[in-house]
């Protein structure tokens, strides 16, 4: 049995994937948590790594948080971009794997919209976040090929997945506690894709490499994935109110700041669709994605 590195186990995505990943790999995990089979602060530095790994699972990385000061928006940079540099420097000592697979994100393209974006849309994020993987992404690249290390990068979209954070997490909360509304019937569509995905994907990588959008391919609407939550949790349907009404409470929300639970800038990103294209996956690597809306459960 290969052994895998996993980087970044402990959080969300490990969760949902490492008991798939066993199945087939001799799991090692290095991070932050006393949970992990290497403890450290990969921002700062890897020592050298005692076991030669097959293939290196690199998921650790800084999301999900808007940085208010400089300092805050430095630490995206010394997590996702310095801490994967110091990885490949600590297994440049231990030994190079076959394959390094580089959990990257669709933020890279610095799309507020769209529809069915692919791999060759430009790298245009701004926030500290996309930076960061944009840099992480091109010093892979350049240290994979210069060692003849096979090297695949996902952009996965949204990720859906037991105790999943971010907007699903959000509304999965609002749906519990009887706040959460569609606006305008919640037609708006985010391409999103299960989780455990990541884990199938990761042997397909191992041989051939590549960057990918990976996301499902029904592309469900917030409305249908809410109703589906919300029937999961024994609730109503949840209710939709008209553009304007949240548009009033919108305006209000840019006057109470950061309390408040809507301003014009969180719905325009709540009333915009932003689909990315899995194309590319599908024909090169076989891979079919799982449906969303039949598998996420809560």
């Amino acid at each position: 049995m290969e052994k895998l590195l996993f980087t970044g186990a402990s959080g969300f995505l490990g969760y949902n994937i490492r008991p798939i990943l066993e199945k087939t790999y001799d799991v090692h995990t290095i991070g932050l948590t006393d949970d992990d089979d290497i403890k450290i602060n990969m921002a700062k530095e890897v020592p050298p790594i005692n076991t030669h790994y097959d293939v290196v699972l690199h998921a650790a990385g800084k999301a999900h948080t808007v940085p208010k000061t400089t300092a805050e928006a430095q630490v995206f940079f010394d997590v996702n971009y310095q801490g994967t540099v110091n990885l490949c420097q600590a297994l440049e000592k231990t030994g190079l794997p076959k394959a390094l697979i580089f959990i990257s994100t669709v933020a890279v393209y610095g799309c507020e919209y769209g529809d069915l974006i692919t791999e060759e849309h430009p790298l245009n994020g701004e926030t500290p976040y996309a930076k960061s993987k944009i840099m992480a992404e091109k010093y892979l690249s350049e240290w994979c090929s210069k060692n003849g290390v096979v090297l695949g990068i996902l952009r996965p979209s949204l990720l859906a997945g037991k105790n999943a954070p971010g907007n699903l997490g959000a509304m999965v909360k609002g749906i519990k506690k009887g706040y959460y509304m569609n606006i305008a019937g919640g037609k708006v569509v985010k391409s999103i894709l299960m989780a455990e995905d990541i884990a199938h994907l990761v042997p397909l990588l191992e041989e051939k490499g590549g960057i990918y959008n990976v996301c499902d391919t029904r592309q469900p609407s917030f409305g249908e994935i809410s109703i589906s939550v919300a029937k999961q949790l024994g609730k109503h349907k949840p209710i939709s109110i008209p553009y304007w009404v949240a548009w009033c409470m919108a305006k209000a929300g840019d006057l109470l700041g950061d309390k408040a639970p809507i301003n014009t800038y969180k719905l325009e990103k709540m009333t915009k669709s932003l689909t990315f294209s899995n194309e590319k996956a599908r024909n090169e690597l076989g891979w079919e994605p799982l449906d969303v809306l039949t598998n996420y459960k809560i």
